[in-house]
């Protein structure tokens, strides 16, 4: 098939702790066995799958902050050698374990409707200063700062008068010299319903609660369905449901339902560890994707990074450094 192409994804996320652990997996859909991968970041090809393991999957085992980039995959078989066309592009973006400064959001939610407000505070825990909001734009494909039409600055505040579906999109904050804090992704809702849940890990031992929001009575206080991994948990006459203490099973991917009212995005909740002393890591990890259609987005997501797909290689990646 001369239109063969490789699929790639990230399992069990794109939004990394250095440290954390990765997989890449690239597959041939539609098509018989007998292939063999090679796999590409920012264009430089790295180690085949064999020198990893025979299969199609590329582990990071710990990954470091210099794991960041873009990543493609490829696969061939035959004598000579049939080569499938390049995968379309995944992200991965590694954020160091600390950082003097954390991205607060307000409302603290990940999931926001269309026309509401949000601040973006940088949130200094040190004298240092020159902090940015940035965001990559998942509509527009590419980084800019608050200030270039999307918000307005306020000091270390990024505030957005009026939200649009335009705003989703991955945001931190950035200094002058490039240090970045762990990234949040914000997702902006057309539809009625919202999943209320925190914007940052839960500690194992804490609880968790989720809120089920009808956009117009803006409380929870509808019957709403709570699901975990596409199954349900939990059916709750007050839009609210609680896990009075989370552990690292509780981890994965929730959304609700409302019904005759609607449906709401899918977000990742991941749950963190506590440290030998007792005092939780101050790792910020990505909590959510976005999910509009298909219950795959959410691990496949693509990023829009340009790239050729007749010589495999990729526009520059420079606003990722």
């Amino acid at each position: 098939n001369s239109e063969a192409t490789a699929v790639l994804s990230v399992s069990p996320q794109n939004w990394l702790t250095e440290g954390d652990s990765v997989t890449l997996s690239c597959e041939v859909r539609d098509s018989s066995t007998g292939w063999n991968f090679s796999w590409y970041r920012d264009n430089d090809k790295l180690l085949s799958d064999s020198s990893r393991g025979f299969g199609g999957y590329y582990t990071l085992s710990s990954a470091a902050l210099n794991n960041t980039g873009v990543y493609m995959c490829r696969a061939e078989r035959g004598e000579p050698a049939y080569h499938t066309q390049y995968s379309k592009p995944q992200l991965l973006w590694i954020t160091a374990s600390s950082s003097p400064v954390s991205l607060i959001v307000s409302p603290s939610r990940s999931q926001h409707f269309s026309s509401g407000t949000l601040s973006l505070i940088c949130e200094e825990q040190s004298n240092s200063t020159g902090w940015r909001v940035r965001r990559y734009s998942l509509s527009e494909s590419k980084v800019s700062d608050c200030l270039s039409g999307w918000g307005s600055v306020t000091g270390s505040t990024c505030n957005i008068s009026y939200l649009y579906t335009s705003h989703t999109g991955v945001y931190w904050c950035e200094s002058k010299s490039g240090e970045k804090s762990s990234a949040v992704n914000i997702t902006l809702q057309e539809g009625d319903v919202i999943l209320e849940s925190p914007v940052h890990p839960v500690t194992e031992g804490y609880p968790l609660t989720l809120h089920c929001v009808y956009v117009y009575t803006k409380s929870s206080d509808l019957t709403a369905d709570f699901y975990k991994d596409g199954l349900l948990l939990q059916t709750q006459t007050t839009g609210e449901m609680i896990i009075p203490t989370v552990s690292k099973s509780d981890e994965g991917l929730y959304h609700c339902k409302i019904p005759e009212k609607g449906e709401s995005p899918q977000s990742w909740i991941s749950v963190r560890g506590v440290s030998a002393s007792g005092a939780p890591f101050s790792v910020l990890h990505l909590l959510s994707f976005l999910m509009t259609g298909s219950p795959y987005l959410l691990s496949t997501i693509i990023l829009g990074v340009k790239y050729y797909r007749a010589r495999g290689k990729i526009s520059s990646c420079d606003d990722f450094g």
